[in-house]
């Protein structure tokens, strides 16, 4: 019964990820993902209910099946934190062990005849006892390797958020935690427990719960501008610790790049800008984002957000200093600076002041 609630909720999910208005990359990864999962949880219902030799074309469709949710796991996360690779060469390279896999089966596999088909597999692959072993070993570091590639993801990501937005709010790494981790609990089921009951229960659970927060999940990079997405394309987005050692930018156009940065934040205040990101901001002074960060973080001492937060935080000081604002609630003035939502206004102002809001407005009125 769990094989066709499994199957039932992917190709719903396949679906509705299709019809969806302005699919991303990620949409399309998760649909094929879910698509590849109701292949091989068919394939599975068939053999165990006996149904195999009804549809002898699903003889070994699925046998290496197991190795491409790695592969997706890598590729969904990547894209849905911009991190994709950006040589065709990187991207195939992925795909090798799968590729090699089918190869075998095309030689020695799919040309016998239906029968024969039959008794390798209730025989568990006899005569082909090192291509079973291979291909389990395969599967289980592949396991390993691309969980914990996924999350080295998720962590450069979360560093490099920082450094891209003024506003954390609609960027939820929680979904792609679960989405590690859960996959990851699935594996330890196949080293640990190697009992294809257990292994396909985790699948349609892992199944129904991607679905359901797949579906939802918001592209963290939507309000990219056409000028960044442009960059994108003819530049590789640089993200380890050391990605300005050789980036080209002198001192001196670093320091008459930040006198232009200071100039839109003190005098055009363009921190007001809720949704203001890096790309846009460097958009305005004719840069690269790469750059524009590079000099926040060398000339000011700080990521992005901190540095227009920062701003916003100094500018509603000034506004509740002003006595014409005392009309005006301070969840009004906290918009006005840029600030979109009272949490992440009350919870930066602590970080910056030590102090929420209210408690520094009482310390100021009575000093």
């Amino acid at each position: 019964m769990h094989y066709i609630v499994g199957i039932s909720i992917a190709l719903f999910v396949v679906a509705l990820l299709l019809n969806k208005k302005g699919k991303s990359t990620s949409d399309k990864i998760l649909a094929l993902w879910m698509l590849v999962c109701a292949i091989h949880l068919g394939s599975q219902y068939a053999y165990v209910e006996g149904y195999m030799l009804d549809f002898p074309f699903l003889f070994g469709i699925a046998i290496t099946i197991p190795l491409t949710h790695g592969v997706f796991l890598f590729f969904y996360v990547a894209s849905v934190t911009d991190q994709l690779p950006q040589s065709k060469v990187s991207t195939y390279l992925h795909f090798i062990p799968i590729a090699l896999s089918y190869l075998y089966l095309i030689i020695y596999f799919f040309p016998l005849p239906t029968d024969e088909k039959a008794a390798l597999i209730e025989s568990k692959g006899e005569g082909h006892e090192l291509f079973n072993i291979a291909m389990l070993g395969a599967t289980m570091i592949s396991g390993v390797v691309y969980v914990i590639w996924s999350i080295i993801l998720l962590r450069r990501h979360e560093k490099n958020i920082l450094d891209r937005f003024s506003r954390l709010e609609n960027i939820n790494l929680r979904w792609l935690q679960f989405l590690i981790f859960g996959l990851a609990l699935v594996w330890a089921v196949v080293i640990f427990a190697q009992k294809d009951e257990y292994i396909f229960i985790g699948v349609v659970l892992f199944v129904i719960l991607t679905g359901f927060f797949g579906i939802q999940q918001v592209d963290i990079y939507s309000h990219r501008t056409k000028r960044d997405l442009k960059i994108k394309a003819e530049t590789s987005v640089i993200q380890n610790d050391e990605k300005y050692a050789s980036s080209g930018l002198t001192k001196k156009t670093s320091v008459a790049l930040y006198g232009q940065l200071i100039d839109q934040m003190e005098n055009k205040k363009v921190y007001k800008q809720q949704e203001l990101s890096i790309s846009e901001l460097a958009a305005k002074l004719d840069t690269h984002p790469n750059y524009l960060s590079q000099v926040i973080n060398d000339n000011g001492g700080k990521k992005f957000f901190d540095f227009i937060n920062g701003y916003r935080v100094e500018e509603f000081k000034k506004l509740v200093a002003d006595p014409k604002n005392k009309k005006f609630t301070i969840l009004s003035l906290a918009y006005d600076c840029g600030f979109n939502s009272k949490s992440s206004f009350n919870r930066y102002f602590k970080k910056a002041t030590g102090l929420t809001p209210s408690q520094y407005i009482n310390s100021s009125s009575t000093s």
